[in-house]
């Protein structure tokens, strides 16, 4: 199993704790964000992670190399063009074997989620992809069909509505949908999705492309407890993370 960090973001809303490093060194009981990430995917079996930088991303990359990992720790370097969730994954894929399957995680979470259970399920149902999520009140969420395959994407504030290009963008639409879920920031794909998506030379988001694959490629969702799962992407959010460790 091989990963990717998405470390590159601004980390607006930690400020002001991001005003002088980025988010992936924030500290919880005297631990990074990015050292608790990357042990936790070391643990459940990643030999090789590529990181993205850019916000501070010198700080990263020093970090990284300062330190003994027991796993490959490479650096994706964006730090001439923040390239979003989708661009960042695609570059990134340059730096991995491309014959394994990916997790993907964003380093502003904290999750007791098992990947190794989570690639499991990925591989038992030959999916493309398979992103966790829960339930949760959350502005955005995630729209499964029927048959449980990713269809849409929902901004509730809006009302916005994003199709995968094979279904009607329209009310028949909805008779599709069986449940929404809220993104964890925590999924697994295929090489070879990643290689279908446009090239990591202009910052794009990776929801509208998934969606866009979700035509070619069996998108699955699984489930995990909401209270197994912390986004700490504000200082009130931080605040949690050290209960939440302990537990």
């Amino acid at each position: 199993m091989e990963a990717i960090i998405l470390a590159a973001g601004l980390g607006s809303r930690l400020r002001p704790l991001t005003n002088n490093k980025p988010k992936a060194l924030v500290e919880v009981d005297g631990h990074t964000l990015l050292e608790i990430n990357v042990k936790k995917l070391i643990k459940e079996g990643a030999k090789r992670i590529v990181v993205n930088v850019h916000h501070f991303g010198e700080l990263v990359m020093q970090y990284i190399a300062s330190r003994e990992w027991e796993a490959e720790i490479v650096v994706s370097d964006e730090r001439d063009m923040l390239l979003d969730t989708g661009a960042g994954v695609k570059r990134a894929l340059d730096l991995l074997s491309g014959k394994e399957t990916i997790v993907v995680h964003n380093v502003d979470i904290l999750s007791k989620i098992s990947v190794k259970e989570l690639i499991s399920k990925h591989i038992s149902t030959v999916a493309g992809a398979t992103l966790a999520v829960s339930r949760r009140d959350t502005k955005r969420q995630l729209l499964f069909a029927r048959d449980g395959q990713l269809c849409g994407w929902r901004n509730c504030e809006t009302g916005e509505t994003l199709y995968a290009t094979d279904r009607p963008n329209s009310r028949a639409a909805e008779q599709l949908f069986c449940c929404e879920f809220a993104f964890s920031g925590i999924w697994v794909v295929e090489p070879q999705l990643l290689r279908q998506m446009p090239p990591a030379d202009h910052p794009y988001p990776i929801v509208p492309e998934l969606l866009k694959q979700a035509v070619s490629y069996k998108i699955n969702r699984y489930e995990h407890r909401p209270e197994d799962w912390l986004d700490v992407g504000t200082p009130e959010r931080l605040k949690k993370a050290s209960l939440f460790m302990s537990r």
